[in-house]
């Protein structure tokens, strides 16, 4: 606020008038000059009143001071009451505007404009905009079932009101329309960031649903047709008795998603790849592509699939389930090389040096690898296929025929010793649950439980009766110990020369691409955990599919920042990411100014230089705020 101060001279009697302000910085307060307005004598020549027209000169001033520095003046009455509403349960006055960086994506990917079309001739009186865009940042922002987050739209800057029946019809819309809106974000986010999309990663994953029941099946009378459930038992990772929802995934070399598949609980995802992947290669144009991915999604049909129009595949192999033909070629201490020096070694040789000398450090944390052709049919024994059948059952079966692959096998001493470390631990486990003289049979027994390091044996007393002894199983362990250190790869990319000796460069780039399906991995858990995507609150298979395709967007926002940042050399952690928009939350003054309640930031700095929405301010005029968003509609 600009003051007028008067200052007496005694030495030329004379008075000046001056135009100051008060400073506060570091809890010290100071007074700064802005204009000297004159001497009393000066001043009688123009005015005679000297003191009011000093005072209508500090008065302008003020204003274009306050103008210039966005500065308001706040009246306070301590005794007055608050609004009195209808509400039974007291609502924050807070307003988030953290939504705004994820809108400016939201605009970017021009979901208005797809929307629109897919409303054109719709009958909705709703804004189906509006919904989905909330869906998808309070999917980020404040993650939850779809009646919670319209019973909070209040928390956001813009004043939205949207029904629960209203999200739910439009949701009915949505899925509709699943296969264009996928595209529709794949292309818009290619005019976005640059999209690496030479490979292209597929798994698989499951959501539950907090119901004890699976759908039933129904079958056509007419026509016979069998119309399976969505909500179905199938093998869960988290072990829950839970009717499931299967999703997969496809994503680039960036973990951006490029594509989605939704199937009932108990379907076996070998069958989902192909069917997903040939939408993957029309959205591509035909574009060449490498398919990366697990064992379990590497079947034999898959692979050979994948050998056709400019198409290559990176999958992992089980050595456990190779012929014994090709496991003689993995054992065989023949061809192997170290990955750093590319130098003939073996495999006694990495399982016998002294770790502890300085000199094996750099032996100790490299691997060997070697390339074994494996495109004969006699070979295939290890390899299956999935059968599907006309009533949606799948049976696994012997692969038939012949697929042109390499298999690139490593061994590295610091997993073969990992591995016996964590079967070590197993086996002790097994011993004492021995010594304890607890039934084995009252454990549940898996691949990875230490149940399975215990044998049953009928031991035979001279009068005829048979005691039911448990112990060790030796050979069990002796099985497991030989594939300690080892791991395989198979592809169809041609990673040897014409004298069949490995090309370094190929083997280096294949390992290369397998490293990076931990991303893919990494999106489930981005929307499982950060974004609350299980469990499922829906029953309608359609609903269920829209769910997902929220999800998906608000993965697909979340990717392309994280994209754009880490071209600016930055790089936040989602946690960092979604705490920093949760917490951007202003509040009105009086309705004159918002005031921000949140503080500094790396995160928020690096969103203030992608967007050039400088939201890193302590007060906002109302009209500001407004003119962001509507900016972003």
């Amino acid at each position: 606020m600009v003051k007028l101060t008067i200052n007496h001279n005694k030495k030329n009697g004379e008075t000046y008038y001056y135009a100051q302000v008060n400073i506060t910085k570091d809890g010290k307060n100071s007074t700064q000059t802005i204009s000297v307005i004159g001497k009393h004598s000066d001043l009688l020549k123009i005015t005679p009143d000297p003191e009011k027209y000093a005072k209508e000169i500090v008065q302008e001033l003020d204003e274009k001071y306050r103008a210039e520095h966005g500065m308001l003046e706040l009246k306070v009455d301590f005794d007055t009451p608050l609004e009195e509403l209808k509400s039974v349960a007291s609502q924050s006055t807070n307003l988030n505007v953290g939504y705004f960086f994820l809108q400016y994506i939201i605009k970017q990917l021009q979901i208005k404009h797809f929307v629109d079309q897919m409303m054109k001739n719709s009958k909705a009186k709703y804004n189906a905009y509006d919904i989905l865009r909330f869906l998808v940042c309070a999917r980020i922002i404040d993650p939850g079932s779809k009646l919670y987050t319209c019973q909070h739209l209040h928390n956001y800057f813009e004043k939205i009101e949207i029904s629960h029946q209203q999200v739910l019809r439009f949701m009915d819309i949505l899925a509709e329309s699943y296969d264009s809106y996928i595209e529709h974000l794949f292309n818009s986010s290619c005019k976005i960031v640059k999209r690496n999309l030479n490979v292209v990663y597929y798994d698989c994953t499951n959501f539950y649903f907090e119901i004890e029941c699976e759908d039933s099946f129904y079958v056509d009378e007419v026509t016979g047709e069998v119309i399976r459930g969505f909500r179905l038992y199938g093998p869960s990772k988290e072990h829950r008795p839970n009717p499931i929802v299967q999703m997969g995934l496809f994503m680039d070399s960036d973990g951006i998603p490029l594509s989605m598949t939704i199937h009932p609980g108990s379907t076996n995802e070998q069958i989902t790849a192909i069917p997903g992947e040939k939408k993957i290669v029309k959205m591509f144009n035909g574009k060449s592509l490498i398919y990366c991915a697990d064992g379990g999604l590497g079947s034999y049909n898959i692979r050979k699939y994948n050998t056709f129009g400019d198409r290559k595949f990176i999958v992992t192999q089980s050595i456990k389930k190779l012929s014994a033909q090709l496991q003689d070629s993995v054992f065989d201490n023949t061809d192997y090389r170290l990955l750093a020096t590319d130098q003939p070694t073996t495999i006694q040789a990495m399982k016998s040096f002294d770790k502890h000398d300085e000199k094996n450090r750099q032996l100790y944390d490299d691997k060997i690898y070697k390339v074994i052709p494996a495109d004969y049919s006699i070979e295939l024994n290890g390899f299956y296929d999935v059968k599907q059948f006309k009533n949606g059952n799948t049976k696994k079966v012997q692969a038939k025929g012949i697929v042109h692959q390499y298999l690139i096998v490593t061994f590295s001493r610091k997993y073969f010793e990992y591995q016996r470390a964590v079967r070590g631990r197993q086996i002790e486990a097994a011993k004492r649950m021995l010594r304890d003289a607890k039934d084995p049979e009252e454990i549940k027994k898996g691949p990875n439980d230490v149940r399975r390091f215990i044998r049953l044996k009928k031991d035979k007393k001279i009068n005829g009766s048979v005691n039911d002894i448990y112990e060790i199983n030796t050979e069990r362990i002796a099985a497991e110990e030989k594939y300690d250190g080892f791991y395989a790869i198979a592809t169809n990319i041609e990673v040897v020369d014409s004298k069949d000796n490995p090309i370094k460069s190929k083997v280096l780039e294949v390992f290369r691409i397998n490293d990076q399906r931990y991303k893919i991995e990494e999106d489930f858990r981005i929307m499982k955990t950060n974004f609350d995507g299980r469990p499922v609150y829906h029953r309608l298979p359609s609903r269920i599919t829209a769910h997902f395709m929220i999800c998906y967007t608000a993965l697909m926002l979340y990717r392309l920042i994280e994209k754009q940042l880490y071209d600016k050399g930055q790089h936040f952690p989602i946690n960092t990411i979604c705490e920093t928009l949760r917490n951007m939350q202003v509040t009105l003054l009086e309705n004159k100014a918002y005031k921000s309640l949140y503080s500094d930031s790396e995160v928020l700095r690096a969103l203030v230089a992608l967007t050039d929405m400088h939201l890193d301010k302590l007060y906002y005029p109302v009209s500001r705020l407004k003119k962001i968003i509507r900016g972003l509609q």
